[in-house]
């Protein structure tokens, strides 16, 4: 085989995994949006084919034999071509490992386990949606084996979503959260508390709509690439650079909760769309690790979205998309809003302060599921304790409990200290940040151009060309959680009159 025969076959190797890659997702996105709700049957049938087949292009000996060949003229390679089989050789390895049959059996177990964790969180049903729970964690427990059988099984959970992090590495960050942000917290609840009443007005769903539309251009987000829809969760899904969609869900007694689920799937958003054009089709493309991708998306719903300035910027224009609503409110009295502390159910909802302990709660239970130290059918009783424990809060309903997220139901499980480590590093990209850009004047004039470049130029158009440490290190420097909780302590000082 000559050199370039070898480079062409790697080429529709990745092409094909990538069709194979966009007709799961496209089915995926079709059924938790649009499609009518007893239709799961049919995709679950299509998804379990789709993934056998996807598996086994990718583990065919001839695309082991290419991989060698490949390795074998490794220096004749550039940096994205050796990066390419890098990746492809990972890939290639973890999925010999895994029997064919149990990797299409799996494929099926989450389509259908999705479409009950829906009919369950509807009706707060845990017990509905624990036998599926309870067979999702045995696949996870002996596909981590797969993944890596020299480590701890959550750790090789963990390293699918964030390469080099384990759960030592995150009982110490999540420590030094808990040591740092505790006291404070403890302060701000005995503050007198800010008004965010008028959130909770009625705020009609097409109001919104327009809203988030406007939300998306003061991103910047080429809605010509990028779509946007409803679904019960929401999220981001990335077919290529030129077509990403988003979607949210409105909520007609709270305007913030869409605001902000815009703003942060905006961010996934303006990541994927900014990876390099030769990375497309390549196992290169598309955002690098959770972690880093939950640094962006929270990084402009927190960093950005909540600062005084964003408010103050958008405010305005807000006050034109709900008249009525807003007629007794000023910039100042919203951005205090949208920045109230009040420890809650939900994730997704939570104040920033607090919101690393909704994820410590997750993370406590996916360490107990996956080491076999917690059954499923406990899962409800030890979320609320630790609810009561950590937040205070007294959990009514499974509904407002432990079927808030949809991971579990998708098999994610590793994926949530992402968001914590996200937001962490977000906090230190953004003192970097300020180092070379006028970053609040930009905002006050709501323009978000110049920070979305030095994101894209630092990260987004990298891909997956590095490893995540790397791509951390050559924004921020080495990471430091100190960034992280000093922002907060700051921020939340100053709102609640701390530093008086």
């Amino acid at each position: 085989m000559e050199l370039e025969q070898a480079l062409q076959a790697a080429d529709l190797l990745q092409k094909k995994m990538f069709a194979y890659g966009m007709a799961e997702s496209a089915l995926y996105l079709d059924g938790v949006t649009v499609a009518p709700k007893d239709t799961a049957e049919g995709r679950g049938v299509a998804l379990g084919i789709l993934a056998g087949e996807s598996q086994k292009l990718l583990t065919d000996p001839e695309t082991g034999k290419l991989l060698s060949f490949l390795e074998e003229h490794r220096e004749e390679l550039d940096t994205v071509r050796r990066r390419q089989v890098e990746v492809l050789r990972r890939e290639y390895d973890q999925m010999s490992r895994i029997p064919p049959e149990e990797y299409m059996e799996y494929a099926k177990l989450v389509n259908d386990a999705d479409d009950v964790w829906h009919r369950a969180k509807e009706t707060s049903d845990f017990a509905l949606f624990c036998p599926y729970l309870k067979r999702l964690v045995e696949f996870n427990r002996k596909f981590a084996g797969y993944y890596d059988c020299t480590k701890k099984p959550y750790d090789a959970l963990l390293n699918e979503y964030e390469r080099g992090m384990d759960m030592e590495r995150l009982d110490r960050f999540f420590a030094e959260i808990r040591e740092k942000l505790t006291p404070l917290i403890r302060a701000v609840g005995q503050a007198q508390q800010v008004d965010d009443s008028f959130l909770h007005r009625k705020y009609p769903a097409d109001a919104q709509r327009r809203f988030s539309d406007y939300l998306m251009e003061v991103m910047g987000i080429d809605r010509t690439h990028c779509g946007i829809g409803e679904t019960e969760h929401p999220f981001t899904l990335n077919f290529t650079n030129k077509d990403v969609r988003i979607t949210t869900n409105y909520d007609e007694d709270n305007v913030a909760s869409s605001m902000y689920s815009v703003i942060h799937e905006g961010g996934h958003a303006l990541y994927e769309l900014g990876v390099r054009d030769d990375l497309q089709y390549t196992v290169l493309a598309g955002g690098l690790s959770m972690g880093v991708h939950e640094s962006q998306s929270r990084f402009y719903e927190n960093l950005i979205g909540r600062s005084r300035p964003f408010v103050q910027a958008v405010f305005p224009k807000m006050q034109e998309f709900f008249p009525e609503q807003l007629k007794d409110v000023t910039a100042e009295q919203m951005y205090l809003a949208v920045n109230r502390v009040q420890p809650s159910l939900i994730r997704t909802e939570a104040d920033e302060l607090t919101y690393c302990l909704h994820v410590m709660i997750r993370y406590e239970i996916e360490k107990q599921l996956i080491g076999g130290m917690l059954e499923a059918e406990e899962v409800p009783e030890v979320w609320n304790r630790l609810y009561r424990e950590y937040l205070g809060v007294e959990v009514p309903d499974d509904r407002n409990g432990c079927l808030q997220d949809s991971h579990w139901s998708g098999g994610s499980f590793g994926y949530f200290p992402s968001y914590a480590l996200g937001s962490a590093y977000g906090a230190q990209m953004l003192h970097c940040m300020e180092q070379d850009l006028d970053v609040w004047g930009d905002v006050r004039r709501g323009d978000l151009s110049q920070i979305t470049a030095w994101l894209r130029g630092k990260i987004h158009q990298y891909g997956n060309l590095l490893e995540p440490a790397d791509i951390v290190r050559n924004a921020c420097g080495e990471f430091d959680p100190a960034y992280y909780t000093d922002y907060l302590t700051k921020k939340y000082s100053e709102i609640y009159g701390l530093d008086r």
